[in-house]
């Protein structure tokens, strides 16, 4: 695999991830479930804590932002191809975009962008052995907002396989019965 990113993100000594709050909106510091994960102790755990306080029904904080480049840097030390990264990452982006959250802080950006360009790289090597459902449709949520297509990764991320066929072929009905606004398969109209 290729060198591990440069910029690690804020300093884990920092003081201010005391002050940061996560998904519920209240001070949250991810740093022990960041360091079980680094050590790879108590991984499941240590997933969940994170899954569930740095992002909680569409909101996300400053903590959520901060941890992105950590866990990049820790999902590529690790060498899994762990779907938790890419679906969390996933998350926390979707919510940053359209939610009512906190701004990026403008010290966090470049490490936060650049964590993400790192994590769109290694997903396109990890996505080549990958077989197992969930990873796949993670990784490509992260490659397809990674590279501007936003809503093509919050499609993937979001539905499973059967959920995109289900809203697929409601789509193509749609359009085949003319019932879609601005379907190109609308039917001609005669005037």
């Amino acid at each position: 695999m290729t060198s591990p990113i440069g910029v690690a993100g804020m300093d884990l000594d920092d003081e201010r991830w005391a002050q940061f709050s996560g998904g519920y909106r209240v001070p949250y510091d991810p740093r022990k479930a960041l360091r079980s994960l680094e050590l790879d102790e108590d991984v499941e755990a240590a997933w969940q804590e994170l899954a569930t306080e740095l992002y909680h029904q569409g909101d996300v904080g400053e903590a959520s932002y901060a941890a992105v480049p950590h866990l990049v840097r820790i999902h590529e030390q690790r060498g899994v191809a762990d779907w938790n990264t890419y679906a969390l990452l996933a998350m926390i982006e979707e919510a940053r975009q359209i939610g009512e959250n906190p701004v990026l802080p403008a010290d966090l950006r470049e490490s936060y962008d650049q964590a993400w360009r790192r994590l769109v790289q290694v997903g396109l090597k990890e996505l080549d052995a990958a077989e197992e459902p969930l990873l796949v449709s993670c990784i490509i949520a992260v490659i397809a907002m990674g590279k501007s297509q936003f809503n093509l990764g919050r499609f993937a991320v979001l539905f499973d396989e059967d959920e995109r066929k289900r809203l697929f072929d409601e789509a193509i009905w749609s359009c085949l019965t003319g019932t879609l606004p601005g379907s190109i398969y609308a039917p001609a109209t005669t005037g």
